[in-house]
């Protein structure tokens, strides 16, 4: 992020989110934990989940305001479960004035291994999810007066490449912003997607390779026409912009923050 306290959750407050109550799903690592860090550096009220306690746990005990943050434990594909959360967390929150779908992921290989139930699992934690979030979300949001949502999808989702069940997901995620956007405008909702291209993240599968193989890891690179990965931090900073009053009049929109990347995998198009 722009600073090393701002990493660590300890930075001052500079008001764009003052007072902003902002449920984030898939907050307590990655891209998740750099959109909470972040939200709560800028005066927001935040609550998240993720599926195991310790990281949640972790990320409270590291910040100076931890009672800014509500932090839940679980899976975000099991619909009750993710319901009471977002109601428990506005209840909390004393209500809703955004909402981020950023948890997400994958299940299976090809298509000649990839069961039914990957492909079931993948929808469900990247589709259903999001549906859900926004049903249970939106009423909240009308509630306030209107609010933005943020859904994170992928290049995936119209850049082709493997696995085939997490880019059908993601473009699915992708076309229903588009549509949500229309169904929700009445109601000030505003719906938008971020489809972060591949990015660096420490001890996920780019910085292992990496580490670990470092000539493959310099062919994904040729990928990127500067020759750099995304960093969450830079897809975190979009993510806040789309929750800002600064976009109040954009909705619908999938934005990419992929540096121009081709094709999403080393294994190309």
């Amino acid at each position: 992020m722009a600073s090393t306290e701002r990493d660590q959750g300890k930075q001052a407050a500079t008001g764009r989110f003052e007072g902003r109550r902002i449920l984030v799903t898939g907050g307590s690592r990655g891209l998740g934990e750099h959109v909470v860090r972040l939200l709560l550096s800028e005066g927001a009220r935040v609550a998240t989940c993720a599926r195991k306690p310790e990281p949640l746990e972790a990320l409270r005990s590291s910040l100076v305001s931890p009672d800014a943050l509500f932090a839940r434990p679980l899976d975000v594909a099991a619909p009750e479960l993710l319901e009471r959360f977002v109601d428990d967390a506005a209840s909390a929150l004393g209500g809703l004035d955004g909402v981020v779908a950023c948890a997400g992921g994958a299940r299976g290989r090809g298509i000649a291994e990839a069961t039914a139930q990957d492909w079931s699992a993948t929808w469900e934690m990247n589709v259903g999810h999001v549906a859900r979030l926004v049903a249970t979300g939106a009423p909240h949001l009308r509630t306030a007066g209107g609010g933005p949502i943020v859904v994170v999808a992928s290049v995936s989702g119209w850049k082709p490449g493997p696995q085939a069940q997490y880019g059908a997901a993601k473009a699915a995620q992708i076309h229903m912003v588009s549509s949500l956007a229309r169904e929700l405008a009445t109601d000030g909702i505003r719906v938008n997607a971020v489809s972060p291209g591949s990015m660096l993240i420490p001890g996920k599968r780019w910085d292992r390779m990496r580490r670990e193989n470092p000539s493959a890891f310099d062919r994904f690179r040729a990928e990127f026409p500067g020759g750099e990965l995304v960093r969450p931090e830079e897809v975190a900073d979009v993510i806040a912009f789309l929750l800002s009053d600064a976009s109040r009049a954009v909705t619908g929109v999938n934005l990419p923050v992929d540096k121009g990347q081709n094709a999403p995998t080393p294994e190309g198009y």
